[in-house]
């Protein structure tokens, strides 16, 4: 799987606004927010590119599943199931 940012970069500071009693809950169960932030915008990320990837490719997917619907997969001779 492809990485959408780069791991090695620096850390950076930030401030953020978060629900008060998440945020205790959070701590009191020693959860690691920055960590527990990355893996979470790293997975958006994730799922932003894939859309982003889709939506660029629509036409030739919707082309291409036209096809085989019209004309099936070539290698259909050679299936044993």
């Amino acid at each position: 799987m492809t990485m959408v940012y780069n791991k090695q970069a620096k850390k950076k500071n930030t401030n953020l606004s978060i629900n008060s009693d998440l945020l205790q809950k959070a701590k009191d169960n020693n959860i690691n927010l920055s960590s527990s932030l990355e893996k979470v915008l790293e997975n958006e990320l994730r799922i932003k590119e894939i859309e982003k990837w889709q939506n660029i490719n629509k036409d030739a997917i919707t082309s291409y599943n036209k096809r085989i619907e019209e004309h099936g997969l070539f290698n259909e001779s050679f299936r044993s199931f």
